[in-house]
């Protein structure tokens, strides 16, 4: 499967508890880290939920 990078733009400060378990689901936490994850469903859906927090980098 491919791989893809994503990088947390936004705080998980003042954010719902749903929204920071997706966050350290994703491998993140803490600003501007990069992981890099399968090209999955169950990724792409975490992605789709925190469009404001994470975003997809080359």
């Amino acid at each position: 499967m491919a791989k893809i990078k994503i990088k947390q733009i936004g705080s998980p400060i003042r954010r719902p508890e749903s929204q920071k378990k997706i966050l350290i689901g994703l491998g993140l936490g803490k600003m501007n880290r990069v992981v890099e994850r399968e090209d999955t469903p169950e990724v792409l859906g975490a992605i789709a939920k925190l469009p404001h927090m994470v975003k997809i980098v080359d």
